[in-house]
């Protein structure tokens, strides 16, 4: 069913103001990726997907009563496997969304799929169903590369339902994994090409991380995974930023590139330090209520997350009143990942202020800039953002800046 929006009136475009969005987790998965650490989970007997459309719902109308009237600029549904939902469970949760609050003008309405042929077969109910926006896990055009990344597409499929997606949705994005097990610079550079070929709008290149607890691990513990070393990693990172600059398709957040207008409106609101509500099993959110700031995450286990909501109306596992330390570490830690970096005042309006000895090292490296009331981080410094944070706090006995 499409969303109504009756209570529609226009979204917030400013920097300062980087809009309210709402997350959507969905933890299924046909296979469990070796690479991948998400709260995901395969049930081999199956999902009782009314039950869990039922849960949602109740978490929805929760979180509403904690928020009150908001007005939302983008929806997201992420996993696991979004793309697994009925797309009657996507139009439901759409409608609860729009009913419990205002939609923007322009609310995004994104929805992650792998591109297998069955889930591809459900692109047009979830264009009917209200979603406007497609993110495809592409992750490699290789099918070597896709076996060894647990993948159960191969390129001949991504590339179909690259093709279908265009058919329904005017927006989109896909993914690719670089930095893998013994890929040089120069393969890469053939397959970001043939990507880039296809022209897109939107990109998002991550560069592979060996996350504890995975498979790809406990394989790299034991010496029978090798990944490209830290320069080797570099290298590809210059590979990736040329060639999509050449495209017009350069970076606005590490690992995320588009042209312009393009920009993945839901994960600004991330990067900008907005709020934005977590439903589902292990999803977090960041919501301001009455002044104050708070982080919720949810239980990670889908059916313990399910009977909590039957039981108490929502799934948190936690909800915690974020210090203003928080949120000024937090408010770096996600606006310097940004092409455009922060605005200063509104860190200034946190409390924070900058070292001034760290600030000074850093320009003079030509690691971070500073202008006219932002502080953004260079291409170099994304590729150490943790050590140019570390030196932006400042101690106890520090000025600031």
């Amino acid at each position: 069913m499409p969303v109504s929006n009756p209570k529609s009136r226009a979204e917030p475009e400013s920097l300062k103001d980087p809009g309210f969005g709402v997350y959507v987790h969905w933890p299924f998965c046909l296979a469990k990726c070796p690479y991948c650490d998400f709260n995901s989970h395969v049930r081999a007997g199956g999902i009782d997907h009314a039950r869990f459309a039922n849960a949602y719902l109740t978490e929805l109308d929760h979180l509403a009563g904690l928020t009150g009237p908001r007005t939302i600029s983008s929806i997201f549904f992420g996993g696991g496997t979004p793309s697994l939902m009925a797309p009657a469970t996507v139009g439901a949760i759409l409608e609860r969304i729009a009913k419990n609050w205002s939609l923007g003008e322009r609310v995004e309405i994104t929805l992650e799929a792998n591109p297998t042929s069955v889930e591809a077969g459900n692109f047009a109910a979830y264009r009917k169903a209200g979603v406007n926006r497609l993110s495809l896990g592409v992750q490699a055009l290789d099918d070597a590369a896709l076996k060894a990344l647990g993948r159960l597409h191969s390129a001949a499929e991504a590339l179909d339902a690259l093709e279908t997606a265009r058919a329904h949705f005017d927006r989109g994005s896909f993914d690719l994994i670089y930095a893998r097990p013994g890929q040089t610079p120069g393969q890469w550079a053939n397959e970001l090409a043939q990507a880039l070929a296809l022209s897109p709008t939107h990109m998002s290149l991550y560069q592979l991380t060996i996350e504890p607890g995975t498979p790809f691990a406990a394989l790299h513990a034991a010496g029978k995974l090798e990944v490209p070393s830290p320069d080797a990693a570099a290298e590809l990172y210059e590979v990736t930023q040329d060639l999509t600059r050449e495209a017009s398709l350069a970076a606005y957040e590490i690992s995320n590139h588009a042209a312009e207008g393009e920009e993945c409106r839901h994960n600004l609101t991330y990067w900008r330090y907005g709020d934005y509500l977590g439903v589902g099993p292990g999803a977090h959110g960041r919501m301001t209520i009455n002044g104050e700031r708070w982080a919720t995450s949810a239980l990670l286990s889908p059916e313990a997350w399910a009977a909590q909501a039957e039981a108490a109306g929502h799934g948190l596992a936690a909800r915690d009143r974020l210090s203003p330390t928080d949120q000024r570490a937090e408010f770096l830690l996600m606006g310097l990942r940004l092409e455009e970096g922060v605005d200063l005042s509104r860190y200034e309006a946190l409390g924070g202020r900058l070292a001034s000895g760290g600030l000074r090292m850093l320009k003079q490296q030509q690691l971070v800039e500073q202008h006219e009331g932002r502080l953004r981080v260079t291409e170099s410094g994304r590729l150490v953002l943790n050590a140019v944070i570390a030196e932006l706090v400042p101690g106890p006995a520090q000025c600031s800046a």
